[in-house]
């Protein structure tokens, strides 16, 4: 059995995995990294990441799904916050392990820079 096959099949792994795949993306994890610093609006949030309002949207929707952002509105505005302060701490505990583990998580064959490069086509170094 592969070792992929092997972490997917472990029972009680479904929601660990939905969790890190939802923070996977850039534009997502942007967006969590910024609303860490406090609340923003749509329009804050796509003045800080520099994408399309629609993309953004769409990445904020995607992270209110999963219940780490919430919305509250204010007027004809919505200020966007995250939902758990526990999320903070992930990221802290993600930036230790990254420190910790030096390039070999940005240099790994499967999900690391060389990977995204050959998905899109690009070599990164």
């Amino acid at each position: 059995m592969a070792m992929n096959e092997a972490i997917t099949r472990t029972p009680g792994t479904g929601a660990a995995e939905s969790l890190f795949h939802s923070l996977s993306d850039g534009t997502r994890l942007a967006i969590v990294r910024r609303l860490a610093e406090g609340r923003a609006r749509v329009s804050d949030l796509v003045e800080h990441t520099g994408l399309a309002q629609s993309t953004v949207s769409a990445h904020v929707a995607c992270l209110r799904d999963c219940g780490l952002v919430d919305g509250h509105p204010q007027g004809r505005q919505v200020f966007y916050s995250l939902t758990r302060p526990e999320l903070l701490d992930l990221l802290a505990a993600a930036e230790t392990l990254l420190e910790a583990t030096g390039r070999a998580v940005q240099l790994c064959p499967n999900f690391g820079e060389r990977a995204r490069g050959a998905a899109t086509g690009v070599d990164d170094e």
